[in-house]
């Protein structure tokens, strides 16, 4: 395990987002590397960028057409090379976004794979022996190739899946995880993550990570193989680089060789993560809302602790088991809840055990814009819109026309930016640069450190729970709480609101959060 993931806190930058600093209306490279001081300030110590390489961007940039090379509009490789070089001087890591699970149909891989002629890229890729012939039960794409056959999907059209073989084979066309074809494309990924590793990277976050092998069993263990394969070549060779899985399982993502997984929502509304912030369904379906962390919503932390605990006790000896304020496939969290919520909702992530990720621009409470599907986006374009760093001219990403931009800024006049919330002390952006300062001075609430619920009920508030030495309570509500909870002796070293712990109880007044020591 790397040991700087202890107190790792990543910042995840959608990178044609964030910054752009050449006027052409899309974040750059320099831009990441400009705004370098403000990420350290916020109290993150590590990156995760979304995917940078050279792509047709029909999904973002989850459409690789070449693993080695950057997408010019954000750079060159040496603009790259520099931010990592640059990003390390601050005492930040880098981890890149690597999609394994399929590329885009104008990768060269593919465009030699559908040849007619059979070549060393023939089954680099997953083909069906005939035109006519349907992969059943897969999504499959036929009739726009030279090569009699049509081949699979992974996600969108212009992803053809990477072929790391079936588990259990059932046509004649699918090959093992050990055929020697299938094994030249785990081959190929490792090459693509030494090449990174080589020229400064950190790691990468995994995109799909369970997609690999297909046909597999309910534990994954066609791609787990592979998986563990990857994290013997790491710790021989990079011992100190780190992955995260796009899995949600960490039973079977930790144990796969995968230091951290994400604790996500992809499993749908009402699941545990879902139930904190998000439990409304998706916007186009608002209902009513009882997220935990809503004031009003009377949420119970059970349904999150249900779901949760039993993965962390499981795998707590294995990795981390990482919780986010939002992600780029995500509706941000300031969708329902206001900056009051937001803080006791961060308090929360930023204390729990595992490796926090904070999406840019929830740290000021950026809003979730309803806008036109962009570069395969739809409803998660919204959660993707410009950094908004100033109050001046588009929002300060950019000095170009605003109708060039990537996306648009919220054009609403109180749209939050961090020039505005630099000058409120009790602003979000202030509460989660002492949360995060706080994290990184006390060792118990870093990522290793013990986890221990206290006191949950359904139903019920506050939930309190402990971190190593340090008492936890949160009570997200319009009503004062009390927990029959004895913390004598203690005294308080962070709160949002106001409680306090006496005559054998701790009492939290609405909308608050307090840790003692």
């Amino acid at each position: 395990m790397p040991k700087w993931l202890k107190d790792a806190v990543f910042y995840e930058i959608y990178p044609q987002s964030f910054y752009d600093t050449n006027r052409d209306g899309i974040g750059d490279f320099n831009g990441i590397i400009e705004k370098l001081d403000y990420i350290k300030g916020l109290g993150c110590n590590a990156l995760w960028i979304n995917p940078c390489f050279d792509s047709p961007f029909k999904d973002a940039g989850y459409d690789v057409r070449d693993y080695k090379k950057v997408a010019p509009r954000y750079g060159t490789n040496n603009d790259l090379y520099r931010l990592f070089g640059e990003a390390h001087k601050k005492g930040i890591r880098v981890l890149l976004d690597l999609v394994p699970g399929h590329t885009s149909e104008e990768h060269p891989w593919f465009l030699e794979s559908q040849k007619a002629e059979k070549n060393e890229f023939s089954n680099r890729y997953i083909w069906t022996n005939f035109c006519f012939e349907p992969a059943k039960g897969y999504a499959y794409i036929g009739g726009e190739c030279e090569r009699n056959g049509t081949y699979l999907l992974n996600f969108f059209k212009c992803q053809p899946a990477l072929n790391y073989g079936f588990l259990n084979c059932e046509e004649e066309w699918q090959l093992p995880p050990d055929h020697p074809d299938c094994i030249a494309t785990r081959e190929a990924m490792k090459d693509v993550m030494r090449f990174w590793l080589d020229h400064g990277c950190d790691g990468f976050r995994v995109d799909m990570a369970p997609s690999l092998v297909k046909n597999d069993d309910e534990v994954k263990s066609g791609t787990s193989a592979i998986w563990r394969n990857v994290r013997e070549m790491l710790d021989a060779e990079y011992p100190e680089a780190a992955i995260v899985a796009e899995w949600g399982e960490p039973q079977l993502s930790l144990k796969a060789g995968f230091h951290m997984d994400f604790y996500l929502n992809h499993m749908g509304p009402g699941n545990g993560y879902s139930s904190l912030m998000r439990d409304y369904g998706m916007p186009e379906r608002l209902k009513e809302d009882n997220s935990f962390f809503k004031k009003d919503a009377h949420g119970d932390i059970t349904r999150f602790l249900n779901q949760y605990l039993p993965d962390y006790e499981a795998t707590k000896d294995d990795g981390y088991y990482c919780l986010i304020t939002c992600n780029h496939d995500t509706v941000r969290p300031k969708y329902n809840l206001t900056d009051e919520e937001l803080k006791i909702a961060y308090a929360f992530i930023f204390t729990m055990p595992g490796v926090p990720f904070l999406y840019y621009g929830d740290e000021i409470g950026m809003r979730y814009q309803e806008i036109p599907t962009k570069e395969g986006g739809y409803f998660r374009t919204g959660a993707r819109t410009p950094m908004q760093w100033t109050n001046g001219k588009n929002a300060g990403f950019s000095e170009g026309e605003a109708d060039a931009l990537y996306l648009p800024v919220d054009p609403a006049a109180d749209a939050p930016s961090v020039e505005s919330q630099e000058e409120k002390e009790d602003s979000l952006l202030h509460t989660v640069r002492k949360i995060l300062a706080l994290r990184h001075a006390e060792e118990d609430l870093q990522a290793d450190a013990k986890f221990e619920v206290v006191y949950a009920e359904s139903g019920e508030l506050p939930f309190v729970y402990r971190r190593g030495d340090l008492l936890i309570a949160v009570n997200p509500s319009a009503e004062t709480v009390s927990a029959p909870v004895d913390a004598a002796g203690r005294s308080e070293i962070f709160s949002v609101g106001s409680g306090k712990a006496e005559n054998g109880a701790i009492t939290l007044e609405a909308q608050s959060f307090l840790v003692l020591k």
